[in-house]
C-alpha cells in the first residue's frame, strides 16, 4: 500500500462507526464493524474509509463534543469479544441477548440508551473478574499498557470523579474543580479509589485493541482509514479539567454572523492559549497526533480556519454576535485619537446609548396584551435601576459596567418585555472594546447606531483604516496557520486533511497548498459566488489537493438536496444532463455521483447513503430521515443515524456493488487550464 502523502487518486465513503449495522452490533456500529465493511469497500473498489470522531463523549450524541481527546468510547466496544465476557456465566449472556434483540430493531440507535446497558454490562464484568483486572494493572498486561499511555491516567481520575458527581461538568462538582499535576497523581494512587481507576483503564484497553484490530484490518484490505480530529474541546472535558493553562476559557468559539445564523454561532468551547502550548513546544498535540496515529493512515483536521484565527466570544454572551476574531490586529486608542475622535467619541462608538423614550416603548409595543401606565412605568423603573446609568443630565443610558453581557441582562430579573429589546441594544454598537486600547469593528457595526452618526469623511477614513487592520491580520493569520499546521504536518505521517469551509481567508488555501494539506469541495458549495447566477465550479478546476464530496454530515443527502434543495435545471445544466428525473433515483444517482467522482481531487469522497442509493432497495421513505446530522438542532434524531441494513446483507447486493466500482474506474476530466492547488 502506497504512503498516504504519496497515495494514488482513491474514491472514498463516509461512515460514522455507530452506523455500521452487523449481526454482532448491539444496536449500534461497534470498531470491529470496521473490519466486514472493509470487506464490502473492497468489492466496490473503494480505496478510502473516512469515520467520524470516535473519542468518548459521554452520554452526549455529538462526536464533536468530546470529553477527552484521546480515550475512545465506550459505545464502540464489542463486549462478546472481551476474554471476561468468555468466561462469565449464563446471566451475563442472556442479558446482552436481550440488549441486543431489544435495540437492534431500531432504526436508528439510541445513544444513552445502548451506552447506559454497555456501561453496566461492563461493570458486572468488571466485578465478576474484578481480582484478576486488577493484578493485571499491578504488574501485569495492564500495567504494561498503563506505561504506555500516560494520558490514561488523568482520564480515570476524571471519570471517576464525574461519575461520583452524578455526571455532572467538572465546573459544578462538589470539589477537585481545580487541580494541580500533583493532585490528579495523588488521586489516581489513592489505594481506596484504585479498582474504579482501574476499571475505565480495563475499558479503555479493550477499546484500543478492538480499534487496532479494526483499522490494521483495513490496513490489510490496502483501504486507507481516515479519522477525524475536532479543532476544538468540549469545555467539560478531562483536557480542560486537567491542563486549564492549554485553553483560554472565558472565551467560548464559534462562527460570525451569515445568513443562516444572523447572531452567529456560539459553539460553548474554549480556544486554545497556543502561547501556552509553545511553551512545550506543542507537546499535547503531538500526543493527540501519535494516539490517533495508531489507527488512522489520513485525518480530516475540523475546522482547520481556527488555526489560522478562531470566532470567539464572551462567555457572558449567549450568541457569538459581539465575537472577535482571535488575533487580530486591533484599531487602537490611538488610531481613534488621530482620527479627532475624544473619550466622549470613542464611548459613543463603543457603548450601546439607550434613549429614554425607547425602554418604554419596547414596553409598550412588546407587553402582550392589555397594560395599565403604572405597570409600564414600574417596569421601566426596573430597567433604569437595575441595567442602566445615565449619561450626565441627558435622556441617554449607558448599561452599567457590572453587566458583561446577555447572560447578565436576563439575570436582573427584567419583564420579559423588555429583555429582546435589551439584547439587540447589547449588540448594538460600531467597536467591542475587548481588552485596554483595543477595538474590534463588530461584525454588524455598519448597521450600529454609531457608524450612522458619523461624517461621510469619517466613514471613509475609518473604513480606510479596518481594510488596513484586515490587511495587516491576514499576515498574522498566515504566519500562525503556517506555524501551527507546521507543528501537526511534522508531527505525523498521517496525510492531513483540512476542512477549510466558511468564511475563508485570503491565506488559507496558499497556506494549505504549501504545506500540501488537502482542502475540501462541497460541490453544491463550491461556486463563484460573485458571478451572476452563481454558477459551480467545472469538476476539471477542483485542485488536485482537495477531496471533492456531493454532501457531509452537516448537509441534507444528495437525494434529499436534489429533490427538496436544488436548482435542478441549472445543475442539471451544470452537468451536461439536462434530462436529470426531479424525483432522486439510482439512475439520477449514478449520472450525478459519477460526474462527482471524475473531479481532480484526490480523493472523492461519499457518504454512505448516498453510494446506497445507486441501488433501489436502499431507499428511506422520507430523504430527511437519512441525515447524520441538522446543525442549530438538539434531539435523539442527530447523530444516530443506521445503515439501512447489515453489511453481511449489502455485501449481498451485486447492483450496488457493481455500481460503484464502476465510479471508481472513472478517470478525472481532463484539465482546461492552469489551476492552483
Amino acid at each position: 500500500m502506497s504512503k498516504p502523502a504519496t497515495c494514488k487518486r482513491q474514491l472514498g465513503v463516509v461512515v460514522p462507526v455507530g452506523a455500521l449495522r452487523s449481526k454482532s452490533g448491539i444496536g449500534v456500529g461497534e470498531f470491529l464493524d470496521l473490519a466486514n465493511f472493509a470487506i464490502l469497500c473492497k468489492k466496490m473498489r473503494v480505496g478510502l474509509i473516512q469515520i467520524l470522531p470516535v473519542n468518548d463523549t459521554g452520554f452526549e450524541s455529538s462526536p464533536y463534543s468530546s470529553l477527552t481527546a484521546f480515550g475512545l468510547h465506550p459505545l464502540y466496544l464489542r463486549i462478546d469479544e472481551l476474554e471476561e465476557y468468555k468466561t462469565s456465566g449464563a446471566p451475563l449472556k442472556k442479558r446482552l441477548k436481550e440488549a441486543r434483540e431489544k435495540f437492534d430493531k431500531n432504526a436508528r440507535f439510541s445513544h444513552q440508551l445502548i451506552l447506559k446497558e454497555k456501561l453496566d454490562i461492563c461493570r458486572e464484568l468488571f466485578a465478576l473478574q474484578k481480582a484478576e483486572i486488577v493484578k493485571s494493572a499491578d504488574g501485569g498486561k495492564l500495567a504494561a499498557w498503563i506505561d504506555q499511555n500516560a494520558w490514561i491516567k488523568q482520564y480515570a481520575v476524571y471519570r471517576r470523579l464525574k461519575e461520583a458527581n452524578e455526571g455532572k461538568s467538572w465546573k459544578d462538582w462538589a470539589e477537585y474543580r481545580t487541580v494541580t499535576a500533583e493532585d490528579i497523581d495523588k488521586l489516581w494512587k489513592d489505594e481506596t479509589l484504585w479498582e474504579e481507576h482501574v476499571f475505565w483503564v480495563w475499558l479503555q484497553e479493550a477499546l484500543d485493541a478492538q480499534f487496532s484490530k479494526a483499522a490494521q484490518a483495513v490496513t490489510n484490505a490496502k483501504i486507507i482509514l481516515k479519522g477525524d480530529l475536532p479543532i476544538l474541546m468540549n469545555e467539560d472535558s478531562c483536557d480542560v479539567w486537567a491542563h486549564p493553562e492549554l485553553f483560554i476559557q472565558d472565551l467560548s468559539a464559534g462562527a460570525p454572523p451569515d445568513m443562516y445564523s444572523p447572531e452567529g454561532q456560539n459553539w460553548g468551547f474554549p480556544i486554545y492559549n497556543w502561547e501556552a502550548q509553545e511553551k512545550d513546544n506543542y507537546a499535547w498535540w503531538r500526543r493527540r497526533l501519535a494516539v490517533a496515529g495508531k489507527y488512522y493512515k489520513a485525518y480530516r483536521i475540523d475546522h482547520v480556519l481556527g488555526f489560522f484565527r478562531i470566532w470567539a466570544s464572551s462567555r457572558a454572551d449567549y450568541s457569538s454576535a459581539l465575537g472577535r476574531y482571535v488575533p487580530y490586529a486591533p484599531v487602537s486608542s490611538g488610531d481613534l485619537r488621530k482620527m479627532g475622535f475624544d473619550k466622549g467619541r470613542v464611548r459613543w462608538l463603543s457603548r450601546p446609548h439607550i434613549p429614554t423614550g425607547e425602554i418604554w416603548d419596547a414596553l409598550k409595543n412588546n407587553w402582550g396584551g392589555p397594560y395599565k401606565d403604572a405597570d409600564i412605568t414600574a417596569a421601566a423603573t426596573k430597567v433604569f435601576s437595575k441595567a442602566l446609568e445615565r449619561v450626565g443630565n441627558e435622556e441617554l443610558w449607558l448599561f452599567k459596567k457590572k453587566i458583561k453581557g446577555e447572560k447578565d441582562i436576563d439575570t436582573l430579573g427584567l419583564h420579559p418585555a423588555v429583555i429582546n429589546y435589551l439584547h439587540g441594544k447589547w449588540h448594538n454598537r460600531l467597536f467591542l472594546h475587548y481588552e485596554k486600547g483595543k477595538f474590534f469593528p463588530v461584525w454588524y457595526f455598519r448597521e450600529s447606531v454609531a457608524y450612522k452618526s458619523l461624517s461621510q469623511n469619517e466613514k471613509n477614513t475609518l473604513e480606510a483604516l479596518l481594510e488596513k487592520r484586515r490587511i495587516r491580520s491576514e499576515k498574522v493569520w498566515a504566519a500562525q496557520g503556517k506555524k501551527l499546521l507546521s507543528i501537526l504536518v511534522e508531527s505525523s505521517p498521517m496525510l492531513p486533511c483540512a476542512e477549510d469551509l466558511g468564511a475563508v481567508p485570503a491565506c488559507v488555501p496558499k497556506v494549505l497548498s504549501k504545506l500540501k494539506i488537502l482542502g475540501l469541495r462541497v460541490i453544491r458549495w463550491f461556486r463563484e459566488w460573485d458571478k451572476p447566477g452563481q454558477p459551480f465550479i467545472p469538476f476539471e478546476e477542483y485542485p488536485e489537493l482537495s477531496v471533492c464530496t456531493p454532501s457531509v454530515h452537516d448537509s441534507s443527502t444528495v437525494r434529499e438536496w436534489w429533490e427538496k434543495e436544488a436548482d435542478q435545471k441549472q445543475f442539471a445544466g451544470f452537468i451536461g444532463v439536462p434530462s436529470l428525473p426531479k424525483v432522486y433515483n439510482p439512475g439520477a444517482a449514478k449520472i450525478i455521483l459519477s460526474k462527482a467522482a471524475g473531479a481532480r481531487s484526490r480523493f472523492r469522497v461519499f457518504q454512505i447513503q448516498d453510494l446506497l442509493h445507486l441501488s433501489n432497495k436502499w431507499y428511506a421513505a422520507n430523504p430527511a430521515q437519512e441525515r447524520v446530522n441538522v446543525p442549530g438542532t438538539s434531539n435523539e434524531f442527530n447523530w444516530t443515524y443506521r445503515l439501512p441494513a447489515t453489511i453481511e446483507e449489502i455485501v449481498k447486493d451485486k447492483e450496488l456493488l457493481a455500481a460503484v466500482a464502476e465510479m471508481s474506474r472513472i478517470k478525472p476530466v481532463p484539465r482546461k487550464k492552469n489551476i492552483d492547488a
